[in-house]
């Protein structure tokens, strides 16, 4: 319990301090004009209100990411919460702040813009392509997901019951989400669903003491508690848990909100202060989730009752079973355990609404990053609908193929993304504090979680069994490898830079 509240205390102390350090070596400026009023379209460009910000930047970023991540994520043992606190104060806000701020800067652009202007043409090439791949297979999943869940929650053998009808109601409320203005539909029911799922990590703390069980505290950190995983927890626990630490999805839904925030001064509690939000969120998750599991009774499932909280969580996910586990049947367990019937509709929120609030925003960014790199304006319907349509169709046809493989390279795919971000923003503060003639060393908020995720990247997929299944030792040598030569890369760059200016 130490370890939690302790975590808990310092990504509080990480937005206060860290965040406001970051704020200044970026430079936000009150005076500045925001791209919702300079490019005002009554679409995507708007001036909102910045609570409703705050809640659509947050549910954007959050989605089921900060549950089920972190309730897979504990599996590894008590260093998923060094990984949350640490990952989410030093990388993962840094990584949401710089690109929605920069995107500020550059009149709401989205990322491959972002990155092509800091990296090149060719990293601006890859980006536009990773970027709709990404938004693509999101929206895709994310339809499927809580279709099935809808259904089975309903059951029987009437027309809602049926996984069909829920996939076509989804579907229709995509599209609708992706060409309404910003304001007429998220903008609506974003901020009450942002509300239900923090209302629900309040109601889990007040479970987490108040009810019997132990917790694993940091000295447990340093061993693989996984019940069946041979993945190491370095780098199997960055990939397991992107949402709540360093997430490359979030850079692409940042600038969404770039094109309504109203004053530069408002970027840290927005960029910033919703992802220590979902740092909070998930770290709530993961410690709830332990916690239960430890006094569940899991001798419905042939088990002796004695087993580590570890193999108790795995059994609850699996149903006893050795199948792939489902963090949703968890969420459900405990939210009707712990909250009564209103824990039980959080659950509903939690496990349906979440993903289809990350799927709509999916959707409308993939429209944003085509319009962007096509230079179509979108101030016509019938010009959204150019472009969605055939993000539709894509979307609709990858909902027939089986992801039991490909969602797998996804987690790798998303922080890859958040590699070539990190290393965008650090190229950037690299040009502005040489033609600012200070903040020398701004830089380095950029690039030490670039250098970190480029290492976990690597090493991730050298390792993993859907990668190149190398030795452990072997991985982490070519990853090293590969990492410092992306940081001389980074050097020889500077030095030439500093020469020219």
């Amino acid at each position: 319990m130490v370890t939690f509240i302790v975590s808990l205390l310092l990504l509080v102390l990480g937005y206060v301090l860290y965040g406001a350090f970051v704020d200044k070596v970026f430079g936000a400026d009150p005076q500045r004009q925001t791209p919702c009023y300079a490019s005002r379209d009554g679409v995507d460009y708007m001036p909102m209100p910045t609570w409703k910000v705050f809640l659509i930047q947050f549910l954007n970023i959050a989605g089921t990411g900060p549950i089920f991540g972190a309730i897979q994520g504990i599996l590894f043992g008590p260093s998923a919460y060094l990984w949350i606190v640490l990952g989410c104060i030093f990388g993962g806000a840094v990584h949401d702040y710089m690109s929605g701020m920069i995107s500020l800067r550059k009149n709401g652009a989205s990322l491959p813009e972002i990155v092509g202007d800091e990296l090149g043409s060719p990293a601006r090439f890859a980006l536009r392509i990773m970027s709709l791949v990404l938004m693509i297979l999101v929206g895709a999943v994310f339809v499927t997901t809580p279709a099935g869940l809808l259904a089975n929650m309903i059951g029987g053998d009437s027309v809602v019951g049926q996984n069909l009808f829920w996939v076509i109601i989804i579907f229709v409320y995509y599209l609708l989400a992706t060409l309404l203005p910003i304001d007429k539909l998220i903008g609506r029911i974003y901020p009450i669903f942002g509300i239900a799922l923090l209302v629900m990590a309040v109601g889990l703390i007040y479970g987490i003491f108040i009810y019997d069980g132990s917790m694993p505290e940091i000295t447990e950190a340093f061993s693989n508690h996984h019940p069946t995983s041979t993945m190491p927890i370095f780098p199997g626990l960055c990939i397991t848990i992107a949402c709540g630490a360093v997430s490359g999805f979030h850079a692409t839904q940042s600038p969404m909100m770039a094109r309504c925030l109203k004053n530069e001064r408002f970027g840290r509690p927005i960029f910033y202060g919703a992802m220590i939000t979902e740092g909070l969120v998930a770290l709530i998750w993961a410690a709830a989730a332990i916690k239960f599991a430890g006094s569940f009774d899991v001798t419905q499932f042939g088990m002796t009752g004695d087993e580590a909280p570890y193999e108790k969580l795995w059994a609850i996910m699996t149903n006893g079973g050795t199948s792939n586990p489902n963090p949703a049947v968890l969420v459900n367990v405990l939210c009707s355990t712990w909250l009564g019937k209103v824990g039980a509709v959080l659950a509903i929120l939690g496990v349906v609404a979440a993903p289809i609030t990350s799927g709509d925003t999916a959707l409308r960014s993939a429209r944003l990053i085509a319009a962007d790199f096509m230079h179509y304006k979108q101030n016509k319907i019938y010009k959204r609908l150019v472009l969605s349509i055939p993000i539709f169709v894509l979307s609709g046809v990858l909902m027939f193929v089986n992801f039991d493989v490909l969602w797998r390279y996804f987690a790798w795919f998303n922080q890859s993304l958040a590699v070539m971000t990190l290393w965008a923003i650090t190229v950037w503060l690299t040009k502005h504090s040489l033609s600012e003639g200070k903040n020398k060393y701004a830089f380095l908020v950029a690039m030490v979680p670039a250098l970190w995720m480029t290492i976990v990247c690597t090493t991730y997929i050298l390792i993993a069994p859907e990668g190149f299944q190398l030795h452990n030792f072997i991985a982490y040598l070519i990853g090293g490898l590969i990492t410092l030569g992306v940081l001389v890369w980074y050097i020889v760059w500077a030095k030439r830079l500093r020469i020219r200016r």
